[in-house]
């Protein structure tokens, strides 16, 4: 059976192809992922992470020209979870849209904080970018 979901959104005042820019590159994650932020390092090509559940391994997609930023964190118990995350060009600026996956044994309370959490963290790479201009 497919894992619930919810689609967080966050219109962007910047246009997509710079959003886009910005947010993949991996080592800008700190300046707005708190979830991924923590020691972003890369060893033999691969990039890594501290996160709330240990240290992970992030996989991000290749540069596309669909502005696609989708993720696979692998977790410390071998788990990857896959990340959807778009940049949509909407008028002059963008939407942001993530996929927030609800894994099986997470309640409610753990679903809803991991919607909030990936809210706060769209709205900090939207404030980030509309206050470069």
């Amino acid at each position: 059976m497919p894992y619930a979901s919810r689609i967080v959104s966050q219109p962007v005042a910047v246009h997509a192809d710079v959003v886009y820019d910005y947010a993949h590159i991996i080592e800008n994650l700190p300046q707005w992922a708190s979830g991924l932020a923590a020691g972003v390092q890369q060893r033999d090509g691969v990039w890594y992470t501290e996160s709330p559940m240990g240290h992970v391994r992030l996989d991000m997609a290749p540069k596309n020209a669909f502005r696609v930023l989708d993720h696979d964190v692998t977790l410390p118990d071998g788990t990857v979870v896959h990340n959807a995350l778009r940049v949509t060009p909407a008028g002059d600026g963008s939407l942001l849209s993530f996929v927030v996956l609800r894994l099986p044994g997470t309640t409610d309370e753990a679903f809803e904080q991991d919607v909030a959490h990936v809210q706060r963290d769209l709205q900090a790479l939207a404030s980030l970018l509309e206050s470069r201009g």
